[in-house]
């Protein structure tokens, strides 16, 4: 696993020229992305499109114009990603809709969607910790909590994506996942522990 501060200093590595290191930078920060770019095209596409075909995309918008990344800290680099995917999935619901012109409003909502999904990521920390802390939030540990939630079992993810990114109420999940309200409950609160369980394997 890249932890962030190994992230950040591929982040430095890729700044001076590096090429292997950004994409190493881009590798540590594909779950994070995949799990923003299924939250937000599971909303507006119903699994129209797929999230891999996207973040590609993105990645590939993301190493050619790197040069034009002005930051130098791991949270810049994440809201820059965050920004090139949204554009990417404006661009991708404009071609389902049948609409060709750009719609900045568009562009602009799904920006913070994206934005407000990768807070709830970070806020899972809190959930997740023995003793909530305010600094899990502030650390940005959000990258680690997306490899995590990869490995978790698929009922357990679809759960914590849909009630904490996609911010759908537990009953509105329990008619998703065809199950019922009491179960989803259950399966959500012991998606947590074991999401709790695979942070600390991954120390």
């Amino acid at each position: 696993m890249i932890r962030q501060e190994d992230s950040q200093a591929l982040l430095v590595r890729a700044k001076q020229g590096d090429a292997a290191a950004l994409g190493d930078l881009l590798t540590a920060t594909h779950p994070y992305l995949r799990v923003l770019a299924k939250s937000m095209l599971d909303r507006r596409l119903q699994g129209k499109a797929a999230a891999e075909d996207l973040i590609q995309e993105a990645f590939l918008e993301a190493h050619r114009d790197f040069q034009s990344f002005r930051g130098d800290k791991l949270p810049e680099f994440l809201a820059w990603l965050r920004r090139i995917l949204s554009n990417r999935a404006s661009k991708l619901i404009r071609r389902y809709l049948g609409t060709k012109a750009r719609d900045v409003r568009l562009e602009r909502n799904m920006l913070q969607d994206l934005d407000r999904s990768s807070l709830c990521l970070a806020s899972i920390a809190v959930v997740t910790e023995e003793t909530p802390s305010r600094q899990a939030i502030e650390n940005e540990q959000t990258l680690a909590l997306a490899k995590a939630i990869e490995k978790l079992p698929n009922h357990y993810r679809d759960v914590i994506e849909m009630h904490q990114l996609q911010s759908l109420e537990l009953a509105e999940v329990a008619e998703i996942m065809n199950r019922t309200h009491e179960s989803v409950r259950k399966l959500w609160a012991r998606g947590l522990v074991k999401l709790r369980s695979i942070l600390k394997e991954m120390e």
